[in-house]
C-alpha cells in the first residue's frame, strides 16, 4: 500500500514536468521552420499573382503548409494554438512585411511585372524554397 501513494507521487512529478516544458515553449512566431516557410509560401504566392508567366505550384504549397502544421504539432503546440497564430491578423501584418522586404531585397519593384517575373524565375533556377514553390 506505500508503494501507491509513491507511485502517484513520481506520476504526479512526471506530469508536472511535462506540463511546465509545455508551457515554457516559445511563441509559435518564434520557431523558425515555421516562421520562415510561411514567409516562403507568401513570397511564392506575390510573385505567381505579379507576374502573368510564372505559376504557384498549389498543391505543393498546401502540403508545405500541412508540413508546417505537422511540424508544431510535433513541438507539442496544439490546434488551439496553431489556429490562434494563423488567425493572428498582427502576425499576418508582420510576416507580410518581412516577405515584402525579402522580395524587396531581391530586386522586386512594387508594380514592375518585369522584376517579379525576373525574381521569380532566379529563384526557380536556384531551386530556393520559393522556387520550388513556383513553375
Amino acid at each position: 500500500m506505500t508503494k501507491f501513494p509513491a507511485l502517484a507521487l513520481a506520476a504526479l512529478v512526471a506530469i508536472t514536468a511535462i506540463a511546465g516544458s509545455l508551457s515554457a515553449q516559445p511563441p509559435l512566431k518564434d520557431v523558425q521552420r515555421v516562421r520562415d516557410g510561411i514567409i516562403h509560401v507568401g513570397m511564392a504566392y506575390e510573385i505567381s499573382e505579379k507576374c502573368s508567366t510564372i505559376r504557384a505550384r498549389t498543391w505543393r504549397g498546401i502540403n508545405f503548409l500541412q508540413s508546417l502544421k505537422s511540424h508544431a504539432e510535433d513541438l507539442g503546440y496544439s490546434d488551439a494554438q496553431i489556429d490562434a497564430y494563423i488567425n493572428d491578423n498582427d502576425e499576418k501584418d508582420r510576416l507580410e512585411g518581412i516577405a515584402r522586404g525579402e522580395l524587396a531585397r531581391l530586386g522586386i519593384v512594387e508594380g514592375d511585372e518585369a522584376t517579379y517575373c525576373a525574381v521569380g524565375r532566379s529563384q526557380i533556377a536556384a531551386n530556393t524554397r520559393v522556387g520550388w514553390l513556383l513553375r
